[in-house]
């Protein structure tokens, strides 16, 4: 873990370094909102309600909305004039008794671990805490903000627990009607009581829909049913350990890099023939024009053969009348 505050627990003339660390963490499942089509991410873009434009960061401050709707902007003068403090400590107001405190007024848990000059005195409070069954109510400030918490004992730690501010607490504004309750089913209900009674074990218990939205996920994983989209980071969706991930990058990498150098040496290869060819062909100038001109020749001549066959019976026609025609003049 990592310690997220550092400051002193200090009641009396005694003072008590400490680190602070988060005791909870969220396993709750999260979901993206995607395209049902293709699985794109779905981004929001801050968009001014009045003008409709798209406003950057740098423009944008703290309202504070008013119950008629009214809106006030406070600007970052504004808010450095509230009252803040940035104090490491955390002051014991008074130790109470543990059953005093509601535990709807609970909010957030940390870890308290002493620094090593102040192992001896977290002993001695943590021992004071759990000998006197108390909680000792303190204020501490997190985030530039004061608040209220109670330091209280959980497996030879000290855990302190961030509390609500009274008025945060609802009160419910509905009553409920009870009717006649009759003593037959007071009895049953005390029975049901003790048959179902025990001691709380939290490992007894356990998220089944987390388990059951994992196993889903991994049901479609297994049958490819997956959406790949540009921002995908995983060759597959099977979870694999960190150095069969490296030595699988190591050789698509290495793959990678002999296509290139065979594509070079092609494109080397090109190069160098064609680089030959132009040599060789400054030397060979009039050879190849006068082969091209024969050549050519070659060619028209290959074409119009086909065409002369055709016309060449007319003209052996032709030549046979001009020969008859020479024989009656002579006669």
């Amino acid at each position: 873990m990592r310690a997220i505050w550092k400051g002193a627990v200090s009641f009396g003339l005694v003072s008590v370094p400490v680190k602070l660390y988060s005791a909870t963490e969220s396993h709750d499942v999260s979901f993206r909102q995607v395209h049902a089509k293709d699985g794109g991410r779905i981004r929001y873009q801050r968009v001014c309600s009045i003008d409709g434009e798209e406003v950057p960061y740098a423009d944008i401050a703290k309202g504070y909305e008013t119950e008629d709707g009214e809106m006030v902007i406070l600007t970052d003068d504004d808010m450095a004039e509230l009252p803040s403090t940035s104090s490491r400590e955390i002051a014991v107001e008074k130790f109470v008794p543990s059953e005093q405190i509601d535990p709807m007024l609970f909010e957030k848990s940390y870890y308290l671990e002493p620094e090593k000059s102040g192992a001896k005195p977290y002993a001695l409070l943590r021992q004071a805490l759990v000998d006197a069954d108390r909680m000792a109510v303190v204020t501490v400030a997190l985030r530039q903000r004061t608040t209220i918490a109670v330091l209280r004992v959980r497996d030879d730690v000290i855990v302190l627990q961030t509390m609500m501010w009274p008025d945060e607490i609802r009160t419910p504004d509905f009553s409920v009607e009870t009717g006649e309750v009759k003593d037959a089913e007071v009895k049953m209900a005390t029975m049901l009581v003790d048959t179902l009674a025990g001691d709380f074990d939290a490992a007894e218990f356990e998220d089944d829909y987390a388990a059951a939205v994992e196993m889903m996920v991994k049901t479609k994983i297994e049958g490819g049913e997956m959406k790949r989209t540009p921002t995908s980071t995983k060759s597959s969706g099977e979870v694999v350990d960190l150095l069969a991930a490296l030595q699988r990058s190591v050789d698509a990498a290495k793959s990678g890099r002999r296509e290139s150098d065979e594509d070079d040496s092609d494109a080397a290869e090109d190069a160098a023939e064609d680089e030959g060819e132009k040599k060789s062909g400054s030397g060979r100038s009039t050879t190849k024009k006068a082969s091209a001109k024969k050549t050519a020749a070659k060619k028209s001549t290959a074409k119009k053969s086909t065409s002369k066959k055709a016309p060449a019976k007319k003209t052996a026609a032709k030549k046979s009348t001009s020969k008859k025609s020479a024989a009656k003049k002579a006669s």
